[in-house]
């Protein structure tokens, strides 16, 4: 089952996580939501994020989890980006995602069945 998120990006060029490697690059709401999507459609940003780990064989391969169908909109309003994300990966991963690209960043603002 799809979810929707709504989520607000405060301050975007704040939105960044603690390893450059896996943060968002974009400063614009176009550029995060096409990051985000690839964040969830494909296994890329996992496998960076997995690659750096102490022990890689040990990751749970459920925080690989991707959604080839995934969207996400991204809209400008006044200084915030709003991004609408629609995925059926699980919310602690979309989370944690989250956490890798916008590091606190970000805020979630409704989570809806899609």
């Amino acid at each position: 089952m799809a979810t929707r998120y709504y989520l607000r990006l405060p301050e975007p060029k704040q939105a960044r996580g603690s390893d450059p490697a896996l943060s968002f690059r974009s400063d614009s709401a176009g550029g995060f939501a096409e990051e985000l999507q690839a964040a969830l459609r494909t296994p890329a940003l996992f496998e960076t994020w997995k690659a750096k780990q102490d022990d890689p064989d040990a990751v749970d391969p459920g925080l690989g989890a991707t959604d080839p169908g995934a969207v996400v909109t991204g809209e400008q309003s006044d200084l915030d980006v709003l991004l609408v994300a629609t995925t059926s990966i699980p919310g602690t991963v979309f989370k944690q995602r989250m956490r890798w690209l916008a590091g606190s960043q970000w805020q979630m603002q409704d989570i809806k069945g899609a």
